[in-house]
C-alpha cells in the first residue's frame, strides 16, 4: 500500500512539473546550460516525457509500462541533474546568492532520492539485486 501511495505522488509530481514546462517554460529555460542547443524543443520534450512518465507510473495492470517510466524517470533525473547543478552554480555567483544553500544543497541530494523513488515504484529489477523468493 505504500509503495502504491507514493507511485501516485511520485506521479502527480511528474505530471504537474511535466505541464509547468509547457505552460510556463521560462524559469526552465533560465537554468538550461547554455551549451544545449534548442533550449525551447527540450524543455517542451522534458515537459512532454515527464507527463508520459507520470502516466505510465499510473498503470495499474501493466507492469511493463510501470517498469518503462520508472526506468525512464530515473534517467530522466539523471539527464536534468546537470541543469540543476547548472543553476545553482548561477545562482551562487549572485550578489544575492539567489536562492541559497538552504535550497540548492537539499535539491543536490533529492536527485538521487528521485531516481531511486522512480526505479523502487517502477517496479524495476536491478541487476545487482538478487530476487526475492
Amino acid at each position: 500500500m505504500i509503495k502504491l501511495v507514493l507511485r501516485i505522488v511520485l506521479a502527480a509530481f511528474y505530471g504537474y512539473a511535466g505541464y509547468l514546462h509547457l505552460v510556463r517554460p521560462e524559469p526552465f529555460l533560465a537554468i538550461m546550460p547554455g551549451a544545449l542547443p534548442f533550449p525551447e524543443e527540450i524543455v517542451l520534450a522534458t515537459g512532454i516525457a515527464e507527463i508520459f512518465g507520470a502516466i505510465g507510473l499510473l498503470q495499474p495492470f501493466d507492469i511493463r509500462l510501470r517498469r518503462a517510466a520508472g526506468i525512464g524517470l530515473a534517467l530522466y533525473a539523471l539527464c536534468v541533474w546537470p541543469a540543476n547543478i547548472n543553476h545553482f552554480a548561477m545562482d551562487m555567483a549572485r550578489e544575492d546568492g539567489g536562492l541559497g544553500l538552504g535550497y540548492h544543497v537539499p535539491r543536490m541530494f533529492a536527485q538521487p532520492v528521485l531516481i531511486a523513488w522512480a526505479l523502487w515504484v517502477g517496479e524495476v529489477r536491478l541487476p545487482w539485486r538478487k530476487k526475492r523468493s
